[in-house]
């Protein structure tokens, strides 16, 4: 039986108002998703993936069981006019049927023609399991709120996660092996599948050399000409590269906040995996995976209930900063800070708290039995803190 995944109750109640697209990376389990968690909240339901050729047929025909209620598309959009068909279709049938589409890609990706979906549909991105999901115990926080911190560690629970990522396939075998067939499987299929299909990339090969390099600058600030000197391709090449990667759900960039930050950074972004698991060194995959769970919370709040959330970081050319800000309409809601060990607060969080009006600061440590109040800051174990978090 599938473990239950935090957006079906929300996918669920809005599947009666409108489409919903479900998009995610690859092998985050989206189709287990919509078969086998929303799909039985419905009336019978009709599956159809476009990589198999008789579901093609049947799409391309409009042929449809007249004894379901529920119609899931999976990767549909790779089909040239497909938003077109779903208009068409939804317009004609959203009285009797309920749609449900997935996709390993972000749906605006494939912009190749079609007619606009504007207000038909709400779009939701699914994120591998997080600490809270994992543990069946989502404490939703207030928003503008103080994080609710859990009283036990998870230290076993939050060690898993680091080790083998968020992705239900390895995360619950537990199996270093089937970890690393796993990632080389998705990654392959990432670059000969789908990234080919996208008709956005001419030298693939050089393209896999930019994701071999990524890992090991998670956490860091992203230097697009570095990148170039690395591969010896241009300026040009990397950043739509980089692009086309993001849209798969292969990596993120957080940016920095300016708004009231003296000599704040403007451009440079960092960079984080989806897969936690591929960063190599223990305090990149800590950062990164601390990085997931804090975008997790910023979608889930936004595809949900529309709350205008961002996820930040903190960085002045005095080379003061801060890992994460959380910003409600650009307003400082809390800001996080990562350590393995160091339980001593760190100073570029009062010196942000103070001058951004900051209500909440964290300071997180990959150590257990931590929880510490000083001078304003909350030093606590990551455990405590993540559980708290959807």
């Amino acid at each position: 039986m599938a473990k239950e995944r935090y957006l079906t109750a929300a996918v669920g109640d809005d599947l009666r108002d409108k489409m919903i697209f479900v998009g995610g990376a690859r092998q985050v389990g989206k189709t287990t998703f919509a078969t086998e968690l929303v799909a039985p909240n419905f009336r019978g339901n009709a599956y159809f993936n476009w990589d198999n050729r008789q579901d093609r047929k049947r799409v391309v025909a409009s042929d449809w069981p007249g004894d379901v209620e529920l119609l899931i598309f999976d990767e549909i959009h790779k089909y040239r006019k497909w938003k077109t068909l779903l208009k068409g279709e939804y317009d004609k049938l959203k009285g009797r049927y309920r749609f449900l589409v997935t996709g390993s890609a972000r749906m605006d990706i494939y912009r190749r023609g079609g007619d606009s979906l504007q207000g038909r549909y709400h779009y939701y991105r699914l994120h591998p399991f997080s600490l809270a999901e994992m543990l069946g115990e989502q404490r939703l926080p207030e928003i503008g709120g103080e994080i609710e911190v859990s009283g036990a560690d998870r230290e076993r629970e939050l060690a898993e996660l680091l080790r083998f990522g968020g992705f239900p396939e390895v995360l619950f075998k537990g199996n270093d092996r089937a970890l690393r067939r796993w990632q080389n499987e998705k990654i392959e299929r990432l670059f000969r599948e789908d990234i080919r299909d996208s008709d956005r990339v001419r030298d693939l090969g050089a393209m896999k050399l930019l994701g071999d390099l990524l890992p090991e600058r998670a956490g860091n600030l992203l230097s697009i000409q570095s990148l170039c000197r690395d591969i010896e391709v241009s300026h040009r090449a990397v950043s739509n590269w980089l692009e086309v990667l993001e849209s798969f759900y292969y990596m993120y960039r957080i940016r920095p906040y300016n708004r009231r930050v003296p000599r704040s950074l403007r451009k440079e972004a960092k960079l984080y995996l989806w897969d936690w698991a591929e960063v190599p060194s223990e305090g990149g995959r800590f950062e990164n995976l601390v990085a997931s769970h804090l975008l997790k919370l910023i979608h889930f709040l936004r595809d949900r209930d529309g709350h205008k959330l961002e996820l930040y970081f903190l960085r002045n050319q005095e080379k003061k900063e801060v890992d994460f800000l959380v910003a409600i309409d650009s307003t400082p809601w809390f800001a996080v800070e990562c350590k393995l060990n160091d339980e001593s607060p760190w100073p570029p969080l009062r010196y942000f708290r103070d001058r951004l009006q900051i209500p909440f600061v964290y300071q997180l440590v990959r150590r257990p039995n931590v929880d510490r109040f000083k001078d304003g800051i909350r030093v606590v174990s990551a455990g405590r803190f993540l559980a708290g978090l959807v």
